[in-house]
């Protein structure tokens, strides 16, 4: 690969005590171990929606970690997608979702149908981990790695794929171009 692919790793929770925090850890370890990515990490507690949009609009895939809040996805979310949908325009999206018992996956299905209206790209494969807390130790790390190593791994690759061909795609017809 003649450049490594630009990958955003969003936070999409900003509540206090967030477990965010710890599963985006593990996502961005995940992540760090692939040579083709080259990561910038955007906390929506720390990010103005703006700053962020400036900061997509330049990777060339987005994953986002995303909790379940009575069976929907968080506000601030919500926000940043609504607040341009330039910078999502033909990207591949991917998530990595966590709750109670559903693991984030209403949150995500919602997320899917949200970003289908700014024409981004969701990936299939994600990564939910129902019960979140009950599977990491104090120290964040995962108690059983195994399934969810291999889910992400096959979801990289997937999100991989998909941000070369639209980033090459991108380049050879800038998508705001050919849509009327």
């Amino acid at each position: 690969m003649d450049h490594p692919i630009r990958l955003a790793l969003v936070l999409g929770s900003t509540r206090d005590g967030r477990f965010c925090d710890t599963v985006a850890r593990w996502a961005v370890g995940q992540i760090e171990r692939r040579p083709e990515f080259a990561l910038d990490v955007i906390d929506l507690m720390h990010t103005e929606p703006s700053e962020a949009g400036v900061r997509i609009a330049a990777v060339d895939g987005v994953l986002i970690v995303v909790p379940e809040y009575n069976h929907g996805y968080p506000a601030p979310l919500k926000r940043l997608i609504d607040s341009s949908s330039e910078p999502w325009l033909a990207k591949p999206v991917a998530f990595v979702s966590y709750g109670g018992q559903s693991g984030g996956i209403r949150a995500v299905e919602q997320l899917r149908q949200v970003f289908v209206e700014v024409h981004a790209m969701t990936i299939r494969e994600q990564v939910a981990f129902a019960h979140a807390r009950e599977q990491f130790d104090a120290e964040g790390r995962l108690l059983a790695p195994d399934r969810a190593e291999r889910a992400i791994a096959v979801m990289l690759t997937r999100l991989s794929w998909w941000a070369v061909a639209l980033r090459d795609a991108r380049r050879a017809a800038p998508y705001d171009r050919v849509i009327a």
